[in-house]
């Protein structure tokens, strides 16, 4: 016995509109719209926050979580002391451990050059964070 299949006609318009944005090779066309692909959207979702923990302007809970080589005792002598890197905890899971904003956020600042982490607003901070991720994205 077949099962019953039923297409929405309005589907199958949208689909047939459509489906050329969202087909395998929809690089030129993120391209064209200067948008950031999945992995780099991600990092730039997380590099404004690790930004805006460090303004003062994020909530402290996430704040919290972020430590600079300056603020450990063991560590405030070493030349990263004076740079603007965070440390990256260690995780025991790296499937788990690794996605969370403690260990993600610092790994993501980290490979940022300086002239990114360096800017002095938020508007020219993602202006330039999305034109450093922009020209990763579409060498």
């Amino acid at each position: 016995m077949k099962k019953l299949h039923y297409t929405d006609p309005e589907f199958d318009r949208t689909y047939f509109l459509f489906r050329n944005i969202f087909a395998p090779p929809f690089a030129p066309l993120l391209r064209q719209l200067h948008w950031l692909k999945a992995a780099e959207r991600i990092d730039y979702k997380l590099a404004l926050l690790v930004y805006k923990c460090r303004q003062g302007v994020a909530p402290p809970y996430l704040a919290d979580e972020l430590c600079q080589p300056a603020d450990t005792e063991a560590r405030c002598r070493l030349c990263s002391a004076s740079t603007s890197s965070l440390i990256v905890r260690r995780t025991r899971l790296p499937t788990v451990g690794d996605r969370a904003f403690p260990v993600a956020a610092p790994r993501i600042w980290n490979r940022l050059p300086q002239h990114v982490t360096s800017a002095p607003s938020l508007a020219i901070f993602r202006s330039c964070l999305k034109t450093h991720l922009f020209r990763r994205c579409f060498p």
